[in-house]
């Protein structure tokens, strides 16, 4: 289900972001309009996307998601409506790729923590998944990727 996971250092990255937090229900929702905010604002201050939209969350508990959606960008926005300049961190991480539909995600995470727990890593808090490869490219699930970090407790 996912690709071997591996430890890297993820840079700094600005981004562009709607912060939202929700019940874990009203996650599919609120992140497309969220989306959609995200992109009309660049495209109104004339800002490019530098890398995939993600979602970053800052703490998940079972019922309830605290996250931000957005995507990178090297020119610094202008904060509008809920859109605002944010940041993903610069940190230590274990990362891997899953391919396949987004309502199987959880599961994939699932087995991403078991491998984290199996090779010694203590997670922090936060992750992020950046959406690399989706329903852009077709309605064939098998080819969506999706990169998953889990900050790693030092």
């Amino acid at each position: 289900m996912i690709d071997t996971p591996f430890i890297t250092n993820s840079s700094v990255q600005q981004t562009a972001v709607v912060h939202l937090t929700v019940p874990r229900a009203e996650i599919q929702h609120v992140m497309g309009p969220a989306i959609t905010e995200v992109m009309s604002a660049l495209a109104e201050q004339g800002v490019e996307p530098a890398g995939p939209l993600f979602s970053y969350h800052l703490r998940m508990e079972p019922d309830l998601f605290d996250f931000e959606v957005g995507v990178p960008v090297k020119t610094p926005i202008t904060p509008t409506g809920r859109v605002k300049a944010g940041q993903l961190p610069g940190v230590k991480v274990a990362r891997t790729v899953y391919r396949g539909p987004y309502e199987t995600l959880g599961q994939a995470w699932g087995e991403f923590g078991e491998w984290m727990k199996a090779n010694g890593h203590a997670a922090a808090d936060n992750l992020w998944e950046c959406y690399v490869v989706g329903p852009e490219v077709g309605p064939d699930v098998s080819r969506w990727e999706t990169q998953l970090n889990r900050p790693i407790m030092a």
